[in-house]
């Protein structure tokens, strides 16, 4: 085998442009699809931890504020 035949078994084969299109069609048509009580559901779970952890962080946040302020700065 040449370089160049070796070059030319090793490129991607041309496809149209917008080939990709009906590929992405067809594997969407794979999916499965939660139902509508488990997207709602996830979605209540999702933001319930979302919450938890803003107020996780928000309250280390706060402390470190308030630690880094006394012992650093001699706030009263």
């Amino acid at each position: 085998m040449t370089k160049k035949s070796q070059a030319l078994a090793t490129r991607p084969k041309k496809r149209s442009r917008f080939a990709f299109v009906g590929e992405i069609i067809g594997e969407l048509r794979k999916v499965v699809w939660p139902t509508r009580q488990e997207a709602i559901r996830l979605t209540i779970m999702v933001i319930i931890v979302c919450v938890t952890v803003g107020i996780i962080l928000g309250s280390l946040d706060y402390g470190f504020a308030e630690m880094v302020t006394k012992l650093l700065l001699g706030g009263s």
